[in-house]
């Protein structure tokens, strides 16, 4: 699943460990399913009884319930129970996919932050609790998540528009290069010593790169040309990989 629906986290999953990778595909799976809810169907109420579907699972793993008998939804129950995972975190991140279910625009840029910080943030720190990072960093780790969800969010502009939503409160080349100049100042304020959790934050081992790119040139966000070459990709993180950083 991930392989096919998130080509570049499954690269990044492929660069840890073998014993650290089955945490991470079940949560880059649980995501794909809860991202794809909303474009489910035509009808709002289907994205709604898919997304409140995962919201069940999430409060089922908390407590004595015999998992559910679904190829992710099993699978991430017994994490969530093995790990010690932050329910709160989890139903968050669902919940922020409501606003898919429609075509309103963020309210403002207090929204729109905190629509990334419980996707993009709140799967980093998941990750990386589920490799062992401790609670006392999980805020810095967030930051990566939320820099590499601007990344992310960026690209994705061109097929939310064509979809009929508005991705951007304000969609203007300023306020875009301000957005990237933002996260990437964020994004460099955080450092971390080697450790073998860090392999959870290597799904933003782009992220730098491509936030300079749309700080030089933040037109490109409008004409879908955001990331890395192929090759780029790969020299860059078979780098990353072989010093053990993100």
């Amino acid at each position: 699943m991930v392989q096919k629906g998130d080509p570049d986290r499954f690269m990044a999953v492929m660069s840890a460990r073998p014993e650290q990778r089955a945490p991470l595909f079940i949560l880059y799976a649980f995501n794909l399913e809860v991202a794809r809810a909303a474009w489910a169907s035509q009808e709002p109420m289907v994205g709604q009884m898919r997304l409140q579907f995962w919201r069940d699972v999430v409060e089922s793993a908390n407590s004595d319930a015999v998992p559910r008998a679904h190829e992710v939804a099993r699978p991430l129950t017994l994490l969530i129970r093995e790990k010690g995972l932050d329910a709160s975190v989890l139903d968050d991140l669902i919940a922020a996919r409501w606003w898919d279910l429609n075509k309103d625009p963020f309210a403002d840029e207090i929204a729109f932050h905190a629509h990334i910080a419980a996707t993009s943030g709140g799967l980093m720190r998941l990750a990386a609790k589920s490799l062992g990072a401790p609670d006392a960093l999980m805020q810095d780790i967030g930051v990566i998540g939320n820099s590499h969800g601007i990344v992310t969010w960026f690209q994705a502009i061109p097929e939310l528009e064509s979809r009929g939503r508005q991705p951007l409160h304000d969609g203007r080349l300023e306020t875009v290069r301000d957005l990237a100049t933002t996260a990437l100042h964020n994004l460099n304020a955080v450092h971390f010593a080697r450790a073998p959790w860090c392999a959870a934050l290597r799904s933003a081992w782009q992220t730098k790169a491509v936030l300079k790119q749309i700080k030089a040139q933040p037109e490109r966000v409008a004409q879908g040309a955001v990331g890395l070459s192929e090759f780029h990709k790969k020299r860059s993180l078979f780098f990353k990989t072989l010093v053990g950083r993100y």
